[in-house]
């Protein structure tokens, strides 16, 4: 089963805007995604919206990040793109006549019920500025420097 990755791919695209000194476009975003640039605008445009981001048109325009990375947790960035599905798994049949399988959905939906509000809890403990440090921690540890690990930015 494929995992859904836009959390992960959006965290990683700030990051790298954090390091930068001005506006990034979308096809240069796309390309460090691995993905269209119409599905960076979309994203993108939801995180404008929570005012994570802002764009300028025009040449020289692009993506910048407008705001500090430590009021922002990564259920902020969870929510502005979408808060997609934190599991995978779900019920075979959400409204069964069968008694055992009604027995089997409250057990699921219980636990499911609990890892997640678990896991949306953590992630509102994570700020980006968290990230940023310890990407900086990794980074200098292992002697680079940001023109070492720029790629596809």
């Amino acid at each position: 089963m494929k995992r859904d990755s836009k959390l992960s791919a959006v965290l990683h695209v700030l990051l790298h805007m954090a390091e930068m000194d001005g506006p990034v476009t979308s096809e240069t975003l796309a390309k460090a995604m691995h993905t269209n640039p119409v599905v960076v605008r979309r994203v993108m445009a939801g995180l404008r919206q929570a005012g994570f981001v802002s764009s300028a048109k025009g040449h020289g325009g692009g993506w910048v990040l407008s705001c500090t990375l430590s009021r922002v947790t990564l259920g902020d960035i969870h929510n502005a793109v979408g808060a997609p599905a934190l599991l995978a798994m779900g019920n075979r049949t959400e409204n069964p006549g069968c008694a055992v399988e009604q027995a089997v959905n409250a057990a699921l939906d219980g636990v499911c019920d609990e890892a997640e509000a678990l896991l949306l809890k953590r992630f509102n403990s994570i700020t980006l500025a968290d990230l940023s440090k310890d990407f900086h921690r990794r980074m200098t540890g292992g002697g680079l420097t940001l023109k070492d690990i720029e790629h596809a930015l």
